[in-house]
């Protein structure tokens, strides 16, 4: 029996689907334990390229199960396309769904867009996607699980008397009179639920029959620690927990001890998204390699900003997440760069700043860089770390000692297979 989680260190982005599809093919259960479609994992295998959104990065091992997790906010439209997209490329994912999650309506997608559009300049960077609304209600005790699809009259009786609550939101916070219904909202559940309520159960039970036959687990996370509610770079985060602790309470899996808690940290810093942003690379050095790299949000195809590698941030989030071990993605990106910074710490008002501080702080803040050689080999086909040229490997050795975590695999591509174990 094995337990493992994949995170996400920074801002999210970071690769952590391509690891979670490497790790997948070994496990047999693999749960997203929060978020929904507010961000994409990118995996890229023999089956193509894909940008998976709500279902777990292991639907490409047909032996795996692959739950969406009682953490998870789950919008049953876009669910459906999803299934439809990795259908039609030959992939049956074996699924199961929480009864315990619980749904992101339509209603939600649209207040999502009204508030940002009410906050102007001052918007939070949302994806629009309905997460924080969705998220709020369930806090607000105002959510609909999705187990209720399976019991219509309640189901019936329990809606009508949320909406009418979301109705008057609408109107009397943002004037917005008819935009929804009962009807619509209902006629959407059954729609998209009918196609997947055979995949609805109890999930947890699901994992305990699991964990009892010796089974191998593997639970991932969505975006990562500067994104996290609590301990993120806060108003600017998602509405869920992206840290390992959650893996128990959002994929409903309890009793058990986590073995392996992998941080994934891509070799230079990016994100998607309002909030600070320390180390941003010049525009002369940042377009090429966002171009190189494919810097676009798997979610928005929104432009990623660009930045140089944070030791201090990462070291941050290597420690929230109480990590184990580190995956770092994209070092191929770097080949070509004659030069390399690496931030250790923060400046603020002329003093050094050696802990991730609140954005009051991270507002003001400069960089601290050392230098380092780059290196002009192309690394995309080396399996082995020896085999890397040697300023590649300091590179590595240097972040493992910074941010105090063992670098245990470091990849050199997109592809399943190009990736160095150490």
């Amino acid at each position: 029996m094995s337990i493992e989680i994949v995170v996400g260190a920074n801002w999210g982005d970071e690769g952590k689907g391509r690891m979670v599809d490497y790790l997948a093919q070994e496990s047999d259960f693999v749960i997203r334990y929060q978020g929904g479609t507010n961000a994409g994992h990118t995996v890229v295998n023999e089956f193509g390229e894909f940008k998976l959104h709500q279902l777990p990065s292991g639907v490409f091992n047909p032996k795996a199960i692959n739950i969406l997790g009682p953490g998870m906010v789950i919008d049953l439209e876009a669910l459906c396309i999803e299934l439809g997209e990795v259908r039609a490329k030959g992939i049956n994912p074996n699924i199961r769904i929480s009864d315990r999650a619980t749904l992101c309506l339509p209603c939600h997608r649209m207040e999502d867009g009204w508030e940002e559009e009410r906050l102007g300049k001052k918007a939070y960077g949302s994806t629009r996607r309905g997460i924080a609304p969705a998220y709020g209600d369930r806090t607000m005790k105002k959510a609909i699980q999705a187990g209720e699809i399976l019991y219509p009259e309640y189901l019936n009786e329990h809606l009508e008397q949320i909406i009418e609550w979301k109705m008057l939101q609408a109107e009397r916070i943002y004037g917005q009179s008819g935009a929804f219904t009962l009807e619509s909202i209902l006629g959407w559940i059954r729609q998209y639920g009918d196609p997947v309520k055979d995949f609805i159960c109890d999930t947890s039970e699901l994992l305990d029959e699991g964990v009892r036959a010796g089974k191998h687990l593997l639970f991932e996370a969505q975006l990562g620690t500067l994104r996290d509610l609590s301990f993120g770079i806060y108003p600017y985060t998602t509405s869920s927990c992206t840290l390992a602790d959650y893996a128990a309470i959002g994929g409903g899996f309890f009793g058990h001890k986590f073995e392996r808690v992998i941080a994934v940290v891509k070799a230079f810093s990016t994100c998607v998204g309002e909030g600070p942003f320390v180390t941003l690379m010049d525009k002369a050095e940042a377009d090429p390699l966002r171009e190189k790299a494919k810097e676009y949000g798997a979610a928005t195809g929104r432009p990623r900003t660009i930045g140089h590698f944070d030791a201090l941030a990462t070291r941050y989030g290597v420690k929230v997440q109480g990590a184990t071990e580190v995956a770092l993605t994209k070092l191929d990106s770097l080949s070509g760069i004659k030069t390399l910074k690496i931030c250790t710490d923060y400046e603020y008002r002329g003093k050094p700043v050696g802990r991730f501080p609140l954005n009051a702080v991270l507002n003001e803040a400069k960089p601290l860089y050392i230098e380092m050689p780059g290196w002009s080999e192309d690394i995309c086909g080396v399996r082995r770390f020896a085999d890397l040229p040697k300023a590649a490997q300091e590179y590595v050795l240097e972040i493992e000692r910074l941010i105090g975590c063992h670098v245990r695999y470091v990849s050199v591509g997109p592809e399943r297979e190009a990736l160095i174990e150490r």
